[in-house]
Order: structure tokens, then C-alpha cells, then sequence
């Protein structure tokens, strides 16, 4: 039998079949935007892989602020996507520490004082941002409580549980990091021993379900040693209990994460004043290839880079 629909109706029909499409998507209350949105989330998840297996620092530090804004652009459209919410807050925090402060260092080393303050504001920006997305994903009531007396910051973290341990995590480290850039301001410095509890939270989170990610797991323990040692043991830093943490960084990711090694060295080595510990860490770094964990190349590409920086700097800090 022929088809009876005349062929001028024919030629249409598949433009009213996706009108039909939309107005049923509509009719149904869906928004086109955030049903994009969802699908290039998971796809985005997928690649990011790409960029921590990457091999060049300067490809990567071209690529990252443009990647992140774009990926900002799409939680605008869907600010309830978990998937961009933990993209967002581990790569700010990740592009605070690896590119904004290699600049700063650069800029410290160069006694380039006006590009140091202004480094400094930008990586403590980059620093908040990753914090204030790991609350949104924590939910309003870390939002409301994590700033007030210590005592009730205190509480709310020992609530915390296993579900909220990754935003946990990145919330610490954005704040410990903006703190580090940022001891001169005592509002700020002020906040350290909640970063602290927060960090000890996550790590006793660990001990019971210890992360399938080796990076995941020794995060916080190397963002603890950072915290250790942020200042001098006069001022209540702890040398040993950075060092413990560090370790147990290497420990936990079969001493391949070498950054774990170069803060090591760095921290406690110019802490304790011992240059031998300095200087034979950062050397096991140099002679060890980034590309001994190649999921991680990117962070160890960044550690090779700060090895060779810090131990030209060698006779400034002994």
C-alpha cells in the first residue's frame, strides 16, 4: 500500500517530529541546558585523566585556566551537578598550587615584590574558590557552621562521614593553602587549627575505607605536613609530625608521588636546618623519572621543577 501522507507533508515531517520531541521535553518541565550539561559532565569526568597524565608544565599551565572557566560555565547552567562541583574544586586547588604559587616562587626569588603581592592575592582566590566549591557540595549547614567559634567548627567536623570525605578534603586543602599564602593576616592565620581538624578528620575517615586512589589517600596526609610546618616550631610548628605525615604520603603511593618528597624536603629540611636530608630528597626526586607514575606524570613533571628550584636556593636557606 502507498504511503498515504502527500509529499509535500512528507518532506516536513521529520522537522515536526522533533518539534514534537521538544515540546514533549518541555511539556515534561526538563531544561535542554542542564540535560546537556549532564551528559558533557560525564564525558568530562572520563577525560580528565588527559591532564594529569600530561608531560608538559607549560601546556598544561596554558590549558588549565581556559579549561576551568569553561567547566565553570556549564555548573552555572546546572549549579546542583555534583560531577562539575568536584571537578571544579579539586582544579582550583590544583591550579593554585601547582602554577599560581610556581609563579609566586619565581617572583619571591626575583624580588619582584609587586608581582609577590600580586601572585599571592591570586592564589589565594584560587585557593578560596576550590574551598567555597567543596562546601557547596558539603551543603549549607558546613557553609553556615565551619566559620564560627572554634569549639562549634570542632563538632561539625567530627560529624563528618565517609560521604563528605573528598569534599572534606578539598575544602581543608583550599583553606590550608590559602592560609600558607596568607600568615600575615590574622584573620586568616587564625583558621589553621580548623583546616588542621578538618584534615585529621578526613585521615581518620581513611582509616576505616582507605580511598582506591592512591593520590586520594595520601592528599591529606601531605597537606598535614604542610600545616605541620607552616610555621617554626617557636610558633607551634611540629617538624616531626611533618615529617610523619610526608612519609606516610610516600608511603601510601609507593613513593612515586614525588612533590610528596620535594615538600619534604623543602619544609622540614629548612625547618631542622638539615641539609643533608634537603639536599639528598630533592636529589632522589631529579634522579627519578616523572614518568615513573604516569597517571601523575603532571604532578611530577611540577616536583622536578621545584627540586631544581629549591636546591639552587641551597646556600640562601642553610
Amino acid at each position: 500500500m502507498r504511503n498515504a501522507i502527500p509529499a509535500g507533508l512528507r518532506a516536513v515531517a521529520p522537522l515536526l517530529s522533533g518539534l514534537a520531541l521538544s515540546l514533549l521535553i518541555l511539556a515534561a518541565g526538563c531544561d535542554l541546558g542542564k540535560i546537556t550539561v549532564s551528559t558533557t559532565s560525564k564525558v568530562l569526568v572520563r577525560a580528565q585523566p588527559s591532564l594529569k597524565q600530561e608531560s608538559s608544565f607549560d601546556m598544561a599551565s596554558r590549558a588549565i585556566p581556559g579549561a576551568l572557566k569553561t567547566i565553570e560555565g556549564f555548573w552555572v547552567v546546572d549549579p546542583d551537578n555534583e560531577r562539575l562541583t568536584y571537578i571544579l574544586m579539586e582544579g582550583y586547588c590544583q591550579y593554585g598550587s601547582g602554577f599560581v604559587e610556581d609563579e609566586w616562587e619565581q617572583a619571591v626569588i626575583a624580588k619582584n615584590f609587586e608581582r609577590k603581592d600580586e601572585l599571592s592575592t591570586f592564589a589565594t582566590k584560587m585557593f578560596l574558590r576550590c574551598m567555597n566549591y567543596a562546601l557547596k557540595a558539603l551543603g549549607s549547614r558546613w557553609q553556615e557552621g565551619l566559620f564560627g567559634e572554634i569549639e562549634s567548627a570542632k563538632k561539625l567536623i567530627e560529624t563528618a562521614g565517609e560521604d563528605e570525605r573528598t569534599a572534606l578534603m578539598w575544602a581543608a586543602v583550599g583553606l590550608g593553602s590559602a592560609i600558607n599564602q596568607n600568615k600575615d593576616k590574622p584573620e586568616i592565620f587564625s583558621m589553621l587549627p580548623v583546616a588542621k581538624m578538618m584534615l585529621e578528620r578526613v585521615v581518620a575517615l581513611d582509616a576505616s575505607n582507605k580511598p582506591g586512589d592512591p593520590m586520594m589517600a595520601a592528599l591529606p596526609h601531605v597537606a598535614l605536613g604542610m600545616v605541620f610546618s607552616a610555621v617554626s616550631p617557636q610558633l607551634g610548628g611540629d617538624p616531626k609530625k611533618a615529617e610523619a605525615q610526608f612519609l606516610e604520603a610516600l608511603k601510601l603511593t609507593g613513593d612515586k608521588f614525588l612533590l610528596a618528597r620535594v615538600f619534604y624536603a623543602r619544609r622540614v629540611g629548612v625547618m631542622t636546618q638539615n641539609r643533608d636530608l634537603f639536599r639528598k630528597n630533592l636529589m632522589k626526586v631529579l634522579q627519578t623519572p616523572p614518568s615513573i607514575w604516569p597517571e601523575q606524570r603532571l604532578a611530577n613533571e611540577i616536583a622536578h621543577r621545584r627540586a631544581l628550584r629549591y636546591l639552587k636556593q641551597e646556600k640562601e636557606l642553610f
